[in-house]
């Protein structure tokens, strides 16, 4: 496909979401620039956390007749309180990007306790999506503690025969399934990490909706770690941007490394202020996201099964999260057609994007595609016959 004919097919794809009255994820990628300026002056004024109506409270999630902020402070300072509170650190750093915050943590770990190797998933995000920029910009070596689909365990961890410095997790494992350890296997492989003498990095892009399959708070779970990374266009749908959470000592050297990595911006409010609204209005509904994803995956299941799917799976069934994915032994172009002409047709994006998935993601076979499925607060409108009736519309397009 050429560069044009990809560019045609994205402006088909928006108009069809954007079309569509039903949709499992309402997201603001799919709108407008003067759309998306209006939702952050509204996001601004409409508070609805828990401290919406105190005593004192302004109704805004930040004043906004603040001053922006220049190279940090203001608004920017005012989300890295409010991140270490929610996390429970002594201190926070806005970043740019999480790619970034996440090579810079991993760099001053490696400088603090004298060992450049970092333990991490091959499916990790800087094994498979950052083009191996922690060998190439900060020096870092990588290790795999294990190939399968999963955390590593315990044992994994005890057992690797050469040492690192610094164990990194991701929480959930997306290029897997968004998979999840149980609380107990978190436990031990950290402790397990500890006894060798190595520090434990979260990579918590998605860390806000891990609680539920915890039955833990952010605070708690982000303790087992010595830092912790979270991001806030990705479940809280802000702009950009991300923090770096932990000791304060780590986090004023993680300053100095931002500014060398290029991410001390001039102004960054816009991204802030959308992370603050994030943070108000997305964090509390996290929970009913993940419940209600139990439903509509369980619906998608039968509905396969209904309309006599030779073979699909939805998996991890249930999901861990308000995130999983769906398998199908049919082409991603074949799986891409059917889900724009059901959005086209019927005004019901079921599903979005295809692709062929992680190389040994969750042991995908040959010739099956995937696609990533995130129930959000307008997929809290579908009932599980709702989606049992949508997957049939769908699989009838694919005859």
């Amino acid at each position: 496909m050429t560069a044009m004919d990809e560019q045609e097919r994205r402006r088909r794809r928006l108009a069809a979401w954007r079309g569509s009255h039903r949709v499992l994820d309402r997201r603001s990628t799919d709108g407008t620039v003067a759309e998306g300026l209006a939702a952050l002056v509204a996001g601004v004024e409409a508070r609805t956390g828990p401290e919406a109506g105190a005593e004192g409270s302004s109704g805004f999630v930040h004043d906004p007749d603040d001053a922006v902020d220049v190279y940090g402070g203001g608004v920017v300072a005012d989300l890295e309180r409010r991140v270490a509170g929610l996390l429970g650190t002594e201190a926070a750093a806005f970043f740019p990007t999480g790619t970034m915050a996440q090579q810079v943590a991993l760099r001053c770990w490696a400088g603090r306790t004298g060992n450049a190797t970092v333990a991490l998933h091959p499916l990790a995000h800087p094994e498979l999506h950052e083009e191996g920029a922690l060998g190439a910009v900060s020096g870092l070596r990588t290790v795999h503690l294990t190939s399968a689909a999963r955390m590593p365990s315990a044992e994994e961890v005890a057992d690797h025969p050469e040492p690192f410095g610094t164990l990194m997790l991701e929480l959930p494992l997306r290029d897997a399934g968004f998979v999840l350890p149980t609380w107990d296997e978190l436990e031990a492989v950290v402790a397990a990490a500890r006894e060798r003498d190595a520090v434990v990095h979260l990579d918590g892009a998605r860390l806000w909706e891990c609680g539920p399959h915890f039955g833990r708070g952010l605070q708690e779970i982000a303790a087992l770690a010595d830092s912790v990374y979270v991001s806030f266009y990705k479940s809280l749908d802000g702009l950009s941007g991300a923090v770096l959470a932990g000791p304060a000592v780590l986090v004023e050297e993680a300053r100095v490394w931002r500014h060398r990595y290029g991410g001390q911006l001039f102004q960054q409010y816009p991204a802030a202020l959308s992370a603050l609204t994030g943070l108000d209005r997305e964090l509390p509904r996290l929970p009913s996201y993940v419940a209600h994803a139990k439903v509509v995956a369980g619906a998608m299941a039968e509905g396969f099964a209904a309309a006599g799917v030779p073979w699909f799976r939805v998996h991890p069934e249930p999901p861990h999260t308000h995130q999983f994915q769906v398998w199908l032994p049919y082409d991603a172009e074949v799986l891409d057609e059917a889900s724009l002409r059901q959005a086209e047709e019927t005004g019901v994006t079921l599903f979005r994007r295809w692709g062929a998935g992680a190389a040994g993601a969750a042991g995908l076979p040959p010739g099956v595609s995937v696609t990533e499925v995130t129930v959000s607060g307008a997929g809290l409108e579908w009932s599980a016959r709702d989606v049992r009736e949508a997957v049939g519309v769908f699989v009838g397009l694919l005859e």
